[in-house]
């Protein structure tokens, strides 16, 4: 033949709804009745626990054993079922796979719902000394965005939506979550492989899972593109590069997850998978025009294919070692190992029809050919030279063909110990047809003779001219416009700053003058103030924010803004409201809210004991404008952003084109400068 054919796949574009009986979605509703089924053996392996070392009666202890034996044995039958829904990778194929070995997918990490109602409302109230009812809407739309992001769909406006809401995360921690008090709300996260629930109090579990969640993501859109095109495969080895990039930046962020399917040991071996996933697709890519049956070529392909193999036994290798292979689904190592053997078969292969199919002549440039197979192999047998084996190229492809059919057969092999693994009947197909046509590679020549100086095939250098590098997805950086904006400046009104309670001054001109000056950034701050003057009289200090001029709010205002406000003062005065800062060094730091128990690697007791609905009841929940479901469509329509570092910038419009108050910018004003105040 003259060209060596892969053939792919075709892609599936739509997204996942959550109320659609879709493959993936019915995957995810079972793994979240697993992760309930689990909490509850788990709490009744909690309470017997307690009893037995409470009790001092035998009968009784006998009993609690008898009960915990069978609680161990459910969650041993449950966590099993959870690596079964771990191993079911042909949900996230193409629906017309059948060319291509299948590619592996994260499975999305489980959350319970949040209710940020009446923990807002009240630190609000507080905190800023404003009526939390007047930020309903905010908290409603902050709650639409989360829920959405439980059910993100299957494309790029998945994740988007996971990069908003990651990106909104760092406001609403600097907003509402203060070093010196806990505001009561509970983030609870599901181990995507144990099924193990883990309950934090800070944002710090919520960012990481987000960021867990886009990785996932990123890899399940990589294993539906088409990879019998070549955008397809592009798309693939962008998705699975990027996958790898956020799972490194989540590891390096987030040392110290309490989760076990985040923990340094486990990322690190997701990114190798993805890692490998890529260079995989970069080997379909190079294949997919067809590989002409050329000799260079051949040793090319060969080279690339040996690159393939050498990373998933890197990654298989990972996968074994303790404690990685008592959490990683048994599919995913044999996975590995499969396509270890598998594409270490197809290297050896290219050699051979390199050897046999392009025997050494006259018109051939002997040099270029021997340095070409010279640098394939990692050694030569002693006594031999690459010219060697060119010249006796027959005996040396035996040799390949050979050990590409103990390769094959192998995978097979390995491939038949694995249950999950044999549902895949297209991965059979692909391994069955690989090794007959090195079968048949091998009966063209059926010389026994050649035998006779017959030494195993050496082992082929991996090489490759496009390396699969871990890359930081773009959306991790988006603009958004904080919610709670309305609050004032989040470099001055935050959770870690305290003030006084907004006090009201009478400002009257003496000789049109009031008796201090401005300066700063949005709000303005006072400063040289006369002590004789009516303000000061009427309790205004010196650092003092103004909050407020008249009946016009202007936490947003510089100073030229407020200047304009009270230029045009009367004998009479004017009243304005200011706060003080407090000193807040007497805040203690935010103990973690992490709690382990018996359970191996990671066991949250305040998942199992507390319970959201009690603490919060329902009709404390403000009423939402629409469901989840159509907050895509109503961001899409009301929202902005743009892709940069994640910011609190304010100069773009509010989402949902809500009523509000007016933002101006000071940045016309010397904001060193001071400005008398005069009337």
């Amino acid at each position: 033949p003259t060209h060596f054919c892969f053939p792919a796949a075709t892609c599936l574009d739509s997204g996942c709804n959550p109320f659609a009986q879709t493959g993936r979605s019915k995957l995810q509703n079972q793994r979240a009745s697993l992760n309930q089924q689990i909490i509850k053996q788990m709490r009744l392996r909690a309470g017997a626990e307690n009893l037995l070392k409470a009790s001092s009666n035998n009968k009784v202890k006998e009993m609690v054993l008898l009960e915990l034996s069978y609680c161990n044995s459910n969650l041993q039958l449950l966590m099993g079922q959870l690596e079964g829904l771990n191993s079911s990778v042909e949900v996230y194929q193409s629906s017309q796979e059948t060319a291509n070995i299948p590619l592996i997918a994260l499975g999305l990490k489980e959350t319970k719902e949040v209710d940020f109602s009446a923990p807002f409302k009240d630190y609000i109230l507080e905190h800023y000394n404003e009526d939390g009812r007047n930020y309903e809407e905010e908290i409603a739309d902050l709650m639409d965005l989360r829920q959405a992001c439980r059910t993100p769909s299957r494309n790029e406006e998945g994740l988007e939506l996971l990069a908003k809401y990651f990106s909104h995360l760092p406001l609403i921690e600097n907003r509402f979550f203060s070093p010196s008090r806990q505001t009561g709300i509970f983030f609870t996260w599901y181990d995507s492989f144990t099924g193990v629930p883990v309950c934090q109090q800070n944002l710090s579990l919520e960012k990481a899972s987000v960021l867990f969640n886009m990785a996932a993501l990123y890899s399940q859109i990589g294993t539906r593109c088409d990879r019998q095109t070549m955008g397809g495969l592009e798309e693939a080895i962008s998705s699975f590069q990027k996958a790898a990039g956020t799972l490194h930046y989540l590891k390096e962020t987030f040392t110290h997850t309490p989760s076990y399917d985040m923990s340094p040991a486990m990322l690190t071996m997701l990114i190798r998978m993805m890692i490998a996933q890529a260079q995989e697709c970069i080997f379909e890519r190079t294949a997919l025009p067809g590989i002409r049956n050329d000799f260079f070529t051949l040793l090319k392909m060969a080279q690339e294919a040996a690159k393939v193999s050498e990373i998933y036994d890197h990654v298989h290798q990972y996968m074994i070692q303790t404690p990685i292979k008592d959490n990683v689904p048994l599919f995913w190592s044999t996975m590995a190992q499969v396509k270890t053997n598998h594409y270490r078969a197809v290297a050896h292969y290219f050699v051979s029809s390199a050897l046999l199919d392009h025997q050494l002549g006259a018109r051939d440039d002997e040099d270029q050919q021997e340095k070409s197979l010279s640098q394939v192999y990692d050694h030569i047998p002693e006594g031999r030279s690459a010219l060697d084996i060119l010249r006796k190229e027959r005996n040396e492809s035996k040799a390949h063909i050979r050990r590409a059919i103990l390769c094959h057969e192998e995978a097979l092999r390995v491939y038949s110990l694995c249950l999950h693994l044999n549902k895949l009947e297209a991965l059979q197909d692909i391994l069955r047809a690989s090794l007959q046509r090195s079968v048949e590679k091998s009966s063209e020549d059926n010389n026994e003779d050649e035998f006779t100086d017959y030494m195993e095939a050496p082992d082929i250098i991996s090489k490759t001219e496009h390396k699969a590098e871990m890359d930081i997805a773009v959306t991790t950086k988006v603009k958004v416009i904080d919610f709670f904006q309305r609050l004032g400046p989040l470099s001055v009104f935050s959770a870690k700053q305290q003030w006084t309670e907004p006090r009201t001054i009478h400002v009257s001109p003496e000789d049109r003058d009031l008796g201090f000056t401005l300066k700063g950034e949005p709000p303005v701050q006072v400063v040289s103030l006369d002590p004789l003057c009516a303000a000061a009289v009427s309790g205004l200090k010196e650092g003092d924010y103004i909050i407020a001029v008249g009946d016009t709010a202007c936490k947003w205002m510089g100073v030229g803004d407020v200047m304009r406000l009270l230029k045009d003062v009367d004998e009479q005065g004017i009243d304005i409201q200011v706060v003080s800062m407090m000193d807040s060094n007497s805040a203690m730091p935010t103990k973690s809210a992490t709690f382990c128990g018996n359970l191996p690697k990671t066991y949250s007791m305040i998942c199992l004991a507390h319970d959201e609905t009690e603490k919060h009841p329902k009709t404390n929940k403000v009423s939402k404008k629409s469901s989840f479901l159509s907050w895509g469509i109503k961001n899409k329509l009301k929202s902005v952003s743009t892709l940069s570092l994640p910011t609190a910038d304010q100069s773009g419009s509010l989402p949902w084109n809500k009523p509000c108050p007016s933002f101006p910018s000071s940045s016309s004003y010397n904001n060193d400068s001071l400005q008398k105040l005069k009337t």
